[in-house]
């Protein structure tokens, strides 16, 4: 992929030496010359000094074929301009924003911007390693309100539904590896010794999924 990223900060440029290390085409903007030592010496994609949401900046950096744009300047103002300018003017394929106001949330997802709140996202990311560190996600949703995890069935269970594990807008079994092979469980699907479900979890309900997963513990 194209990608430019607005913004040479933390994120921005731990993003880029990721990407660039995975081989995509990297261009980073950011208004702050010295910025750019925040990338290492090795770094080879382009670096253009200028303000992100001037349309002759972006067009400098190659916006128009980009694949994707990435906003994560330290405005949620100008986040918000570029992340629009890139999606309505250029019509870059995938736009993504950072955000650092929570309540700014809902203004990005109204715009049809999928945006990450660095403050809500570190929350429930702190909040799981102080209480629920056993059960690390495989993939989390959004700022973290909804988790994929997998944990291998409790015994007790074995035997009944997996569906009993269910609690609406709560917890919802997804999958089921079994013997090696995965498959997508009925709702009369019961449990099976060494079977391994996939769950999909909303963040603040982790302490009710511990309390089933505990059972087996004796805890």
């Amino acid at each position: 992929m194209r990608v430019l990223i607005a913004g040479c900060g933390r994120i921005g440029s731990a993003l880029a030496v990721r990407l660039a290390h995975e081989n995509h085409d990297v261009h980073v903007v950011d208004r702050d010359p010295a910025a750019r030592r925040r990338l290492p010496p090795g770094f080879a994609g382009p670096y253009h000094v200028g303000n992100g949401f001037s349309r002759g900046v972006l067009e400098q950096a190659g916006v128009r074929h980009s694949d994707a744009l990435v906003a994560v300047t330290s405005g949620d103002n100008s986040n918000l301009v570029i992340a629009r300018t890139a999606k309505e003017t250029y019509r870059v394929p995938i736009v993504l924003a950072g955000v650092h106001d929570p309540r700014h949330v809902s203004l990005y997802a109204g715009l049809g911007i999928p945006a990450v709140c660095d403050v809500t996202w570190s929350v429930h990311r702190i909040h799981q390693l102080l209480l629920h560190r056993d059960l690390t996600p495989d993939i989390s949703f959004g700022n973290g309100e909804t988790l994929l995890i997998r944990s291998a069935v409790p015994a007790y269970l074995t035997g009944r539904p997996l569906a009993e594990f269910e609690v609406e807008g709560e917890i919802r079994v997804v999958e089921v590896t079994r013997g090696g092979r995965s498959v997508l469980p009925l709702h009369t699907t019961t449990a099976a010794p060494d079977d391994v479900v996939t769950f999909a979890v909303a963040a603040t309900s982790l302490r009710r999924l511990r309390g089933f997963l505990d059972k087996e513990l004796g805890t």
